[in-house]
């Protein structure tokens, strides 16, 4: 079987169409990469490249990404609403066909070690790849923000697993996230409302990390394996809950979507559409046209593109911009390329 593994970096920058086109070329300049997605976003001020190829060709291409973002992205005067660390902010290796996550996540240590050996970005390893129990958590290796990461790197328990403080390099590229993860879902609901704060409550009511009661203590969110915030995007003028769905098995998109619209209609919001950030994998809209069709007590048996077409229309994936599978399907993407 042919060993194919996917990365999704996230850049921090989506206006400069000249920087994207010139990290997605790095990417794309190495032999057997094949760069099948670029998803800039303006007011986050982030852009989400995925690519898929043989293991080690895909680190080469990820490495050529990150040195091309040190090189067009200064941290020291970057602005966004997307969390963020620095230029390359994470950087994901996922396993696809005939790879172990294991394997994964034996690279992606690799491919941290040479970003701050070759480029001196400094590096946290997560998920899979993490040397620390707690720095599996993307948000604790993120904690602070760029703002931030230069207490961090005082202090031998917070600094990144390969760093040598706080140098001009640190300064201008800031850290790297780097790890081996499963295939998530990068989401976003649009609410009838530009209050981000309210879809903060939204996102605190469903994330499974939930949110701290009056007595200090965590109340667990409604939702397993999903991390949520909510923000205002002025590019729509609207607030949105941002959602990573971790475990789809646990949480399909389509009870993840139902149960944000229920909570934010108990908070008198409605959400008007969903926007997928990057690609989604075939399964999850013909999981969620299934859902839709028993819903409207139509028979289970369908074709494929009536299941696709049904998701669409219930997401209502085009609310801000057209949506088009052969675009944003994985293995749709897989299929033009080849």
């Amino acid at each position: 079987m042919q060993k194919i593994i996917e990365s999704v970096p996230n850049f921090s920058e989506g206006r400069d169409q000249a920087v994207i086109d010139a990290i997605a070329g790095a990417i794309a300049s190495v032999e057997g990469v094949q760069v099948l997605h670029v998803d800039p976003g303006e007011a986050a001020n982030r852009t989400v490249i995925t690519f898929v190829g043989p293991p080690e060709a895909v680190a080469e291409g990820a490495f050529r990404g990150a040195a091309m973002a040190k090189e067009r992205i200064d941290m020291r005067v970057h602005t966004g609403e997307h969390p963020r660390i620095g230029a390359t902010d994470v950087l994901p290796l996922v396993p696809v066909a005939g790879v172990s996550l294991e394997e994964c996540a034996t690279l992606a240590r690799a491919l941290a070690e040479r970003m701050f050996r070759e480029l001196g970005i400094p590096c946290y390893c997560y998920e899979a790849a993490a040397f620390r129990p707690e720095r599996k958590r993307l948000e604790v290796c993120r904690a602070g923000e760029y703002e931030g990461l230069r207490e961090k790197m005082a202090d031998p328990e917070r600094r990144p697993d390969f760093s040598d403080g706080w140098t001009e390099a640190a300064a201008r590229s800031g850290a790297s996230v780097v790890g081996a993860r499963n295939f998530l879902i990068a989401v976003n609901f649009n609410l009838d409302s530009a209050d981000a704060e309210a879809a903060g409550e939204v996102a605190r009511d469903v994330r499974e990390s939930g949110r701290k009661g009056p007595d200090g203590r965590r109340i667990p969110g409604l939702l397993k394996g999903c991390k949520a915030i909510g923000w205002y995007i002025e590019e729509y003028g609207i607030a949105q809950v941002s959602m990573n769905i971790t475990d789809m098995d646990a949480t399909p998109l389509h009870v993840a979507f139902e149960t944000v619209r229920k909570a934010a209609a108990a908070r008198g919001l409605r959400v008007t559409g969903t926007e997928i950030i990057g690609l989604v994998p075939e399964r999850v809209l013909l999981e969620a046209g299934l859902y839709f069709r028993q819903q409207r007590g139509l028979p289970a048996d369908a074709e494929r593109e009536e299941l696709v077409r049904l998701a669409v229309e219930a997401f209502a994936l085009d609310d801000l911009r057209p949506f088009d599978p052969w675009e944003k399907v994985i293995e749709y993407r897989m299929e033009n390329k080849c």
